[in-house]
């Protein structure tokens, strides 16, 4: 059969160019003659003027060139398959292009071929597919080719890739693939959207981004050394669309340099599943892995020191702080103060909860048999509980809309009310997104918490917890509690970090520097810094349009509900969905709390458009922080567009016995008010109405 003959340059197809049409590919190749000039056609190809200078702007050095030489497939349909849209760039498209004949033909450009768009979501058995486009090509086979290029995407970590394919009439045959390189870097909202959901001011931003990426940086350098030193950690995230994003090319890169799988962080603080990491890569960073083992084993005993020593007496100063009575200059040196603090709570607040995964995969230890009780929102929710269950039994009969004014009105009452007021004192650092100082918090929302508590004593259901049993898991135990103390003093310290900021602001707006409440949150800190010291005229002259700027974006963003989960490329254009396949009325996601439950469909994007949610309630969400603890714990049911096993709301759902699905994609706008659901937390999958019995 003929043979083709073709380039396999060294830099050829990397992650940082593809090279392709650079080099000369040679088809029906029949003879002897033929080969040995087709193999020295491919070699001068090398150096055409083209090649050449298209290495020199690359910055690639010269070196020498292999060739290649296949059995040549006799094609009855072939073409190339992009695993994800170039011109897009987000979306689950696979876009194909096809021709009856050989591929050249589609590659060469001189003849049109058939365009296919094909809608891939999910993975493996449980993927749905939706075709846009018409023609000769058998759709079982743009079907295949569809699979083919996604599986070659995973095959490279996630990398979407340019293949050329060519089906013979038998077998789909896989002639070449390559990234493409115009859709680098990949930037995920896995655990981003987790960590820091939501659209993000600027202030927020500019504390989290150096606090986080230099954290990880610290840990990756300790393993890395001197390899890491050419590794820019403050690529690691990004904003798109005023949302946080990950840099899943980098970390994956990171990953790997360091001897782990590419989807490490992934399997560790969502529970995926995880590939066997390179044995050589991972023997040459033992090393660097033992210290961070050495960090970990370590971890509780050098939290406990630093409590003691820092966070106690510095949390104890805030508090005891008057701040209303503090000027611009002494509030920064506050918010200074609350930033070194961060800074060492970030340390725990990265590796605390790593450690708790690693331990639970390790031992085997299910989520059910892990004790949540010291986790803030876990803590605060059986507080309030008690109480209500003591409120109720010296108030069996009350009127909901006035059960404080009736409370207030009898004896034992006076001490529930101070005991719900002492409450709201511990937890009220708490708020809808913990991560995000612009997010209001308890204290100064408490009817959020008084409704949770008028909750509480209409139906005073117990946990469905066994403590005694769980507490026997040691090992992974005290991991756990040690992330639920590091998350209560890093959400307090990110509270007196709000407040302080707030006090700042308020300042502002009575000498008219800023014109409206929410203003200094558009700030960056380092604009807030220059403005205290009044030392930047220009931003001040400036300022009232700067901020104007930056809240009409925000607004604009915040009008995008539906985000896509992957950017490909720094510069992603308006987003542009994929459809969504329900028509096996079958949505899936991570399975999260254990149960079945079937309900109305009640959509909350805020914790201001609550409303009206009971048992019967299937709550669905774009994601569950601590703060949203309140209204979950009310509801028959939980979907999550975000989130995994170990989330906040798969946390308290599992506490409360509530049957939890995270990671729902497209949930909040898939799902509409009052439909009918069942949701199965222990499959992980979502029932819609139309299949219901």
């Amino acid at each position: 059969s003929p043979l083709v003959v073709r380039s396999s340059a060294i830099g050829e197809d990397s992650e940082q160019a593809s090279a392709a049409g650079q080099y000369e590919t040679v088809l029906n190749v029949t003879s002897k003659l033929e080969l040995e000039t087709a193999i020295a056609q491919v070699q001068a190809s090398y150096n055409h003027p083209a090649a050449v200078q298209y290495r020199r702007d690359l910055g690639a050095k010269d070196a020498a060139m292999a060739v290649l030489i296949q059995p040549q497939v006799q094609s009855v349909f072939s073409g190339v398959a992009f695993s994800r849209d170039p011109i897009s760039q987000q979306g689950d498209a696979v876009v194909i292009e096809a021709v009856s004949g050989s591929p050249a033909q589609v590659v060469s450009g001189k003849i049109t071929p058939e365009q296919y768009r094909v809608f891939v979501i999910g993975e493996d058995k449980l993927s749905t597919v939706q075709f846009e486009g018409e023609g000769k090509i058998p759709q079982a086979l743009i079907k295949q080719v569809a699979y083919l290029a996604r599986r070659l995407e995973n095959r490279y970590h996630g990398i979407p890739q340019d293949v050329e394919w060519s089906y013979d009439g038998q077998t789909l045959w896989v002639l070449q693939s390559r990234p493409i390189t115009t859709l680098l870097p990949i930037w995920t909202r896995k655990i981003a959207a987790e960590v820091i959901p939501g659209v993000i001011h600027p202030l927020t931003w500019s504390i989290n981004l150096p606090l986080t990426c230099g954290m990880w940086g610290e840990l990756f350098t300790l393993v890395l050394g001197d390899r890491s030193r050419e590794l820019d950690f403050t690529k690691m995230a990004t904003l798109h669309y005023s949302r946080a994003y990950f840099n899943a090319s980098f970390l994956g890169e990171v990953f790997l340099e360091m001897g782990l799988p590419p989807e490490s962080l992934d399997f560790l603080t969502r529970g995926a599943k995880m590939s066997k990491p390179p044995l050589a890569s991972t023997w040459e960073n033992l090393p660097g892995l033992t210290k961070l083992l050495q960090r970990e084993i370590s971890l509780e005993k050098e939290f406990k020191g630093d409590y003691r020593r820092r966070f106690i007496p510095g949390l104890t100063k805030l508090a005891n702080e008057l701040i209303e009575n503090l000027s611009p200059p002494q509030l920064l040196t506050r918010v200074d103060l609350i930033l070194d603090l961060l800074n060492q709570g970030t340390y725990y607040s990265i590796l605390s909860p790593l450690s708790a995964a690693i331990r639970q995969a390790v031992s085997g230890v299910k989520d059910e048999q892990i004790d949540h009780s010291i986790t803030p929102e876990v803590a605060s929710l059986r507080s309030l509980r008690l109480l209500a269950t003591d409120a109720k039994e010296i108030l069996p009969e009350f009127d909901p809309e006035r059960v404080f004014e009736e409370l207030a009105q009898i004896p034992e009452g006076e001490r529930i009310l101070d005991d719900f007021a002492e409450i709201l004192e511990d937890y009220g650092y708490l708020s809808e997104v913990g991560t995000d100082i612009s997010v209001p918090t308890w204290k100064e929302q408490p009817h959020l918490v008084k409704q949770l508590f008028i909750q509480f004593m209409q139906g005073t259901e117990a946990p469905n917890a066994d403590d005694s049993k769980k507490r026997q898991q040691g090992f992974v135990q005290s991991r756990v509690d040690l992330k639920g103390r590091v998350t209560e003093v890093y959400s307090r310290l990110l509270a007196e970090l709000r407040w302080t900021f707030l006090a700042l602001e308020k300042i502002w707006l009575d000498t008219g520097l800023l014109q409206q409440p929410g203003d200094i949150f558009f700030l960056k800190l380092g604009e807030v810094r220059r403005l205290a010291a009044n030392a930047d005229a220009e931003l001040r002259n400036q300022l009232s349009e700067l901020l104007q700027n930056r809240r009409s974006q925000f607004l604009e963003h915040s009008q995008i509900t539906q985000i896509p989960p992957l950017v490909y490329g720094n510069n992603p254009p308006h987003p542009i969905l994929s459809p969504i396949d329900t028509s096996d009325h079958i949505l899936l996601g991570i399975p999260a709390s254990q149960g079945q439950a079937a309900g109305q469909v009640k959509v909350v994007r805020n914790l201001q458009e609550v409303g009206e949610i009971n048992k019967g309630t299937i709550l669905v969400v774009p994601y569950t922080d601590s703060g949203w603890a309140t209204i979950l714990v009310r509801a028959g049911g939980v979907i999550a567009e975000a989130g995994g096993k170990l989330s906040h709301g798969a946390i308290v759902a599992r506490e409360y016995g509530i049957p939890a699905v995270m990671d729902v994609r497209g949930a909040t706008y898939l799902l509409q008010d009052g439909q009918q659901v069942r949701i199965d937390g222990s499959k992980g999958i979502v029932e819609l109405e139309e299949f219901l019995a």
